[in-house]
């Protein structure tokens, strides 16, 4: 039995756990990338371990070349969609902008005819674009620094996954030295059958993703929109951050339609609100209930919950974590209902 904390022991508990917090506020952006890769390496090590069953003759590959299959093979289908599914808007854009000195004073001239432009003052207009554009490298600046500590993390958070992918069996044994011995087999129990589920949510995600990603290249096949198979890729691939993904995906296959007809632009957005109907009505509650076993309403709290802690990465991981989370609930908090007899309705008490 451990003896109870003294009236100093509380003071340096309530202190120490103050600075903790304390430290974890200032270093919260450096925790939320450990945390998400951390997350992602047991997500991906289904994915890793089926790799590692493959035999060629007596040969099976290692964890360690399991893991750079998987990367060859990302890299290498990213790198031929960008090469080849993407080869067709590159070249319009560089025909679009070898265009742009000719048909800019055609286009503002047809601009300048219209009723509603006519009343625009153009001189005070002009001042405020060459005021922007006077501004135009400190806006650039800013986007670039802000784009390249982002782009450091997201190196960071996957040199990071790849780490725990590999030792990642250490750290846990670490982890579980943390605790004493009699909880240490319950709590290893708990962790490793949330790790099941939490494998699960990818193959489920990714079963969403193939499923937006075909009916958006059938889609816009039949309405002959501009790079209908890269745009239905990108919907698909998009689809890996819940609702916000498929919203800036659709955002820009609009913008290419309407480049076209409106027409087209009032199909894709037909398209895209029965598929949402049917993605968050049938598809979604029933394969993310049979992979990772949450309800709808709670994927949906957590969802929000995600989005609003930290973005887009917080909207990625917050399935994994609400998995998490319900497990560990179900084993510590959760009580049996079965152990309690519920009132008769209608006998009336002694």
């Amino acid at each position: 039995m451990s003896k109870p904390l003294g009236p100093r022991g509380i003071v340096l508990f309530a202190f120490g756990v103050a600075l903790a917090l304390y430290f974890a506020w200032l270093l919260h952006d450096v925790l939320v990338v450990i945390y998400v890769s951390a997350l992602f390496a047991v997500v991906l090590m289904p994915l890793v371990r089926a790799v590692m069953k493959l035999h060629i003759g007596r040969w099976h590959p290692g964890r360690g070349m399991a893991v750079l299959i998987i990367l060859v093979l990302t890299v290498g289908s990213l790198t031929a969609f960008f090469l080849f599914a993407l080869a067709p808007a590159f070249r319009d854009l560089r025909d679009f902008i070898r265009q742009l000195p000719q048909r800019g004073p055609e286009f503002f001239g047809r601009l300048q005819r219209l009723p509603l432009i006519r009343d625009i003052d153009l001189a005070s207009l002009e001042e405020k674009v060459e005021s922007i554009a006077g501004n135009f490298a400190s806006y650039v600046l800013q986007f670039a620094s802000d784009w390249a500590g982002a782009l450091a993390r997201v190196v960071a958070g996957m040199v990071l996954t790849v780490y725990f992918i590999l030792e990642g069996d250490e750290a846990y044994k670490w982890f579980l030295s943390l605790f004493p011995l009699e909880r240490r087999l319950r709590l290893n129990q708990t962790l490793e059958q949330a790790a099941n589920r939490m494998g699960r949510w990818l193959l489920g995600q990714g079963t969403l993703m193939l499923i937006l990603g075909a009916a958006s290249t059938v889609a816009f096949v039949l309405l002959q929109v501009r790079y209908a198979y890269a745009l239905g890729v990108i919907m698909g691939l998009f689809n890996i951050v819940p609702v916000a993904g498929a919203m800036v995906s659709v955002t820009l296959v609009v913008i290419v339609a309407a480049l076209d007809s409106w027409g087209r632009v009032l199909g894709v957005l037909i398209f895209y609100f029965v598929y949402l109907q049917i993605e968050n009505t049938w598809l979604t509650p029933r394969i993310m209930r049979t992979q990772v076993d949450l309800a709808g309403v709670t994927i949906l709290i957590a969802l929000l919950i995600g989005s609003a802690l930290a973005g887009v990465i917080g909207a990625m991981v917050a399935v994994p974590t609400a998995v998490l989370i319900a497990v560990i609930l179900n084993e510590y908090a959760v009580h049996d209902d079965n152990l309690i007899e519920p009132p008769t309705i209608g006998t009336p008490t002694q």
